[in-house]
């Protein structure tokens, strides 16, 4: 186990970026709460190690998009329970719609993918179960030219790093460490009971 502070925090930047680039990585699709304390699971895009920051493709008609822009704190659950760790990260969230940001995660996004942009916003009230996506996507992967309908309502969502905490989980006695950007972006450790 750990016991010094920058190993725990190598631990944590290491489990992000590898929740970022592996699909089957338990932390992939951590929950995301919203200043007015709504929850969702999102899938997590990328992960900067040097600037601490998280990145989500959003809906610009999902509510959270107006619940970012209102209050942007943020914060982010992971959990790995076949390692027992548990990282909580909390930051401000930002959203881009025209930014090169979002327009390169719109172009790196597969046809397939990116269809469920061309369908009805998230929320939509429906009278029987739906995908939300027009009965011509259903199953089916549109072409380049038919995306430029969804891509309006493409969104990323950043959150910047502020804190971090780190849980271990363990029969013989949980270890905790917290983290706090201090105000040149370095990151401050301690040691905390569980």
């Amino acid at each position: 186990m750990f016991d010094q502070l920058d190993d725990v925090l190598q631990d944590l930047t290491n489990r992000l970026v590898r929740a970022a680039r592996d699909r089957k990585s338990p932390m992939h699709t951590p929950a995301v709460v919203s200043g007015d304390v709504d929850a969702r699971i999102m899938v997590l895009r990328a992960f900067d190690s040097t600037a601490f920051t998280l990145r989500f493709h959003t809906d610009t008609r999902a509510p959270k998009t107006d619940a970012f822009a209102a209050d942007p704190r943020a914060a982010v659950l992971f959990y790995d329970k076949g390692s027992k760790i548990q990282i909580r990260a909390r930051g401000k969230a930002s959203v881009h719609t025209d930014a090169s940001i979002a327009d390169e995660a719109w172009a790196k996004g597969t046809n397939f993918a990116r269809r469920c942009y061309l369908g009805d916003g998230p929320g939509t009230p429906s009278e029987a179960p739906t995908s939300g996506l027009p009965s011509a996507f259903e199953g089916v992967e549109p072409t380049d030219d038919q995306l430029v309908a969804g891509r309006p309502n493409f969104a990323v969502l950043m959150v910047e790093l502020a804190s971090l905490d780190w849980l271990y989980l363990a029969h013989t006695g949980h270890v905790r460490a917290g983290f706090e950007r201090d105000g040149r972006g370095e990151w401050r450790g301690r040691w905390l009971s569980p």
